[in-house]
């Protein structure tokens, strides 16, 4: 295969890693494993270190180019590069269209949601194994956390952008991880609806500058959008480390908190529901049979892509 179009194929292998990465339930690691990525990417993320980040930075000035590129090449930079693009084009496509879906179907949206949250759930929980206390614990603690955020995030949490480049950072991170989706844990954190709304108006703005219709928009939703990929930059150099650690350490525990850290997070679109209906004052009773019919279809999906991801190993 010729280079262009290797880069090509990992664009697209980026491309669908985006467009689950964009959706709660389902995980942007589930489809690089079964693309064949997935060991290339935990070696290439957990290669990148502030160190290496400066020495490329640095590359600037003439004198340091050899070393910025040798750099760049132990963190496998064009990889990096090439794939992110890919994520990158597939999230903003995918939250536009989610951002409108929240604003004209929330009950289905929010059901198929459920249904690939719960699917993930179902799937990944014959990997765990709660014989010890120590695993005991660290799933109570992993459903109690998501559970309790569930409930409290979507109505306390501010979108001020230090809660912002908080969720950036766990968003992200979790993306890398297969099973957990990093849209999941901000729909935890009641921050889903919210920065699928402001990149949809971003993009908006973007085009409005290229047309010359000014600058409101772009200049309004600039800081979450850079404050959330700042986030997701010291999640990537921190949080992933952080779990790669715990995995080698404590696999079947920390596995345990995960898995169950998704079972928790189920409460998070009833509640989105609820407070959708409260507003437009329709009964669970009338949106149930919408709420379930689209359930449904995301555990559909879920289930396909567990059956051809299941020969791979981890």
């Amino acid at each position: 295969m010729s280079d262009r179009r290797k880069w090509a194929a990992l664009y697209l292998k980026g491309i669908a890693m985006g467009s689950a990465d964009a959706v709660p339930g389902v995980s942007g690691g589930t489809i690089a494993l079964i693309v064949g990525i997935y060991e290339r990417l935990i070696a290439a993320v957990t290669a990148v270190d502030p160190g290496r980040i400066r020495r490329v930075l640095a590359g600037v000035l003439p004198g340091n180019l050899s070393d910025a590129r040798a750099a760049f090449r132990e963190i496998d930079g064009a990889f990096l590069v090439v794939l992110l693009a890919g994520i990158g084009t597939a999230v903003v496509a995918v939250l536009s269209g989610v951002d409108y879906l929240l604003e004209t179907r929330p009950v289905a949206t929010y059901g198929f949601f459920f249904g690939l949250i719960a699917a993930s759930a179902a799937v990944l929980l014959g990997d765990v194994e709660l014989d010890t206390p120590r695993r005991k614990a660290a799933a109570f603690g992993g459903f109690s956390l998501a559970f309790l955020a569930s409930g409290y995030a979507s109505t306390a949490l501010s979108n001020s952008l230090p809660v912002v480049f908080v969720a950036g950072a766990v968003a992200v991170s979790a993306m890398i991880l297969p099973g957990v989706s990093g849209s999941l844990l901000l729909i935890v954190l009641g921050q889903y609806e919210y920065m699928s709304g402001t990149v949809s108006r971003f993009v908006d703005g973007l085009a409005a500058v290229a047309l010359g219709n000014g600058t409101d928009a772009l200049a309004e939703t600039l800081p979450p959008v850079a404050t959330f990929l700042l986030g997701g930059v010291v999640g990537v150099v921190t949080i992933a480390h952080a779990v790669k650690y715990a995995l080698t350490r404590a696999r079947a525990a920390t596995l345990a908190f995960l898995v169950s850290l998704i079972v928790g997070a189920l409460r998070a679109p009833l509640v989105e529901v609820s407070i959708r209906l409260a507003e437009s004052g329709e009964a669970w009773g009338a949106a149930a049979p919408r709420f379930a019919l689209a359930a449904v279809g995301g555990a559909a999906l879920v289930l396909v892509l567990d059956r051809y991801s299941a020969a791979i190993e981890y």
